[in-house]
């Protein structure tokens, strides 16, 4: 498992946030970090408030980025969500978004987990 270089995860992360705002979402927030998780995202569509998880590969692996997330690391996301929705008081609708990115293709996956 190497690791991909900061630089990558951040621009990976604003391609992402530019590419959703494009279809009409609110930006929220980006980089909120826990002790136990951290959103990359945080967006807003309509009523529902939309977390979203950014995964950048330097290179083309086809649907590799949608396998790229472990069980571990979805419960950590999750917690850090209903964390993130109890400090701000919302009661809101949300879901989770995967944004793939990759040098010459961005997947966008809804409710993927």
């Amino acid at each position: 498992m190497h690791h991909i270089p900061r630089e990558h995860g951040q621009l990976g992360e604003s391609q992402a946030k530019k590419y959703l705002e494009q279809q009409g979402l609110t930006f929220v927030e980006q980089n909120v970090r826990y002790k136990f998780g951290e959103i990359d995202l945080v967006m807003r569509q309509g009523k529902t408030l939309i977390f979203v998880e950014v995964k950048y590969r330097a290179k083309s692996q086809f649907g590799g980025v949608l396998h790229a997330l472990s069980a571990k690391q979805i419960k950590r996301l999750r917690r850090a969500a209903e964390h993130y929705m109890q400090i701000k008081h919302l009661d809101v609708i949300c879901r989770f978004d995967l944004i793939g990115i990759e040098p010459d293709q961005l997947y966008w996956l809804k409710n993927a987990f």
